[in-house]
């Protein structure tokens, strides 16, 4: 929350490679849902319902686990039902 507020403040500073890799897999998450669902309201619905995946938890519970692996999980899967390229 700090480091937003800074950015927010225009204190543009350096991005750990943690930060790095949430961002990535959080943009790649992002571009999956808008290839899989034309309309915005449905991948927003999708990332909130339960999901036989993970195991009957929505998307948003498991990236909300806090572990970088947790968003990988969610990105690797979206893009395998929307096939690589």
């Amino acid at each position: 929350m700090r480091t937003y507020r800074r950015w927010k403040a225009g204190e543009i500073g350096r991005i750990d490679r943690d930060s790095k890799a949430r961002l990535s897999n959080l943009m790649g998450i992002h571009k999956a849902l808008r290839i899989i669902f034309r309309e915005p309201q449905r991948g927003y619905a999708w990332i909130r319902k339960p999901n036989s995946a993970f195991t009957q938890r929505s998307a948003l519970e498991v990236m909300l686990g806090g572990e970088l692996t947790d968003l990988m999980r969610v990105r690797r899967y979206l893009d395998a039902e929307r096939g690589t390229w």
